[in-house]
């Protein structure tokens, strides 16, 4: 398993990384609502929720970018558009504020509007607050051509400039609706055939089958989806294994599957398949951000050097401390990271 040194190894290198963010970037609006102090309305006779607290933050990519902040990256750069909106306003800021983070590719469009989660949390008292509402603002119609083309130029450029690895992020239940569109993807596809030494890792909400032949990281659901399983792998680690080697071989391109409380498997094209335990978890958890943690974890420590099996197992680690932060979009840090390195296992 990962030493001690090997993990502060991996984290000094990381702190000297340049990585690409491209993809659908989300404002997460936490309201917290006191329910104790329910009114109801004059006019209408309905219940009015008392605000106490607005809690913004990025989300989508942004939970990526947050994860990689976490980690110590030199320089992160959001690929991706927002909204002539307040919604626009507030995840710019939230962004800008973020050490290490360069706004030049994360752009304003007059023809979208922001990406925004608003989660309705309780808060009456007792235990950590809990989501039970949540409010939607969306894109639904095909991204216009020229805001595709400038996220296109973007990766280009950036890539030119040698970033260190690469994250692609899907985030919407349509195709072509947000920042991955045909188009972006042509030029991923382009990128990952000129640059296989690069990282470069994907990730889709609905699903990866459109996207090029790069490092595919799902759960296994997907995986199952992707193959046409006709039911789904359970607990069963060695079909999960299969199946991830079965499509690492048919894209030649390594596969990442995250298996919630079981851990994460990996394999290559070259039939190697790896698996990776998750310490047991403790107490109450919130599975919010593990994804993200777990794309930033490993696509950064592949940037830096790690194999694939040292990469699953910092990935493990970060879903770990992240499921255990209720009520909020967690990040990983890598102190808490180092806490539960004695604990895997494979």
């Amino acid at each position: 398993m990962l030493s001690r040194a090997r993990f502060d190894e991996l984290l000094d290198r990381i702190r000297h990384l340049r990585i690409a963010v491209v993809g659908d970037f989300c404002l997460d609006r936490y309201l917290d609502v006191d329910l104790t102090g329910q009114e109801r309305s004059i006019e209408t006779g309905l219940p009015v929720w008392n605000v106490t607290q607005v809690r913004p933050q990025p989300g989508g990519c942004g939970t990526v970018v947050n994860n990689l902040v976490a980690l110590g990256v030199a320089e992160i750069y959001p690929v991706g558009f927002y909204g002539c909106d307040g919604e626009g306003w507030e995840l710019h800021n939230q962004l800008r504020q973020l050490p290490g983070v360069r706004l030049d590719h994360f752009r304003q469009t007059p023809s979208r509007r922001t990406f925004t989660y608003t989660k309705l949390m309780s808060s009456s008292g007792a235990g950590p607050a809990q989501e039970f509402q949540r409010i939607d603002f969306k894109n639904w119609t095909a991204t216009p051509n020229d805001v595709s083309q400038s996220a296109r130029a973007s990766l280009r450029q950036l890539v030119e400039q040698s970033v260190d690895g690469v994250i692609v992020l899907d985030q919407c239940d349509l195709p072509n609706v947000g920042v991955v569109t045909d188009d972006l993807l042509k030029e991923v596809g382009a990128v990952a055939e000129s640059n296989p030494e690069r990282p470069i890792v994907a990730d889709s909400r609905s699903g990866l089958r459109r996207f090029p032949p790069v490092t595919w990281k799902m759960n296994r659901s997907e995986l199952q989806s992707l193959l046409g399983q006709p039911s789904e792998f359970g607990p069963d680690v060695h079909q999960t294994q299969r199946a991830a080697r079965e499509l690492a071989d048919r894209n030649r391109s390594d596969v990442c599957v995250t298996m919630a409380e079981l851990g994460i498997v990996a394999a290559s094209p070259h039939g190697e398949s790896w698996h990776v335990n998750s310490p047991p978890v403790v107490g109450p958890i919130d599975v919010v951000g593990a994804g993200d943690a777990v794309t930033a974890t490993f696509t950064a420590s592949r940037a830096a050097g790690a194999d694939i099996l040292e990469a699953i197992q910092m990935a493990v680690l970060a879903g770990y401390v992240v499921v255990h932060q209720l009520g909020t979009t967690g990040t990983a840090q890598p102190n808490l990271m180092a806490v539960n390195l004695p604990s895997l296992s494979g």
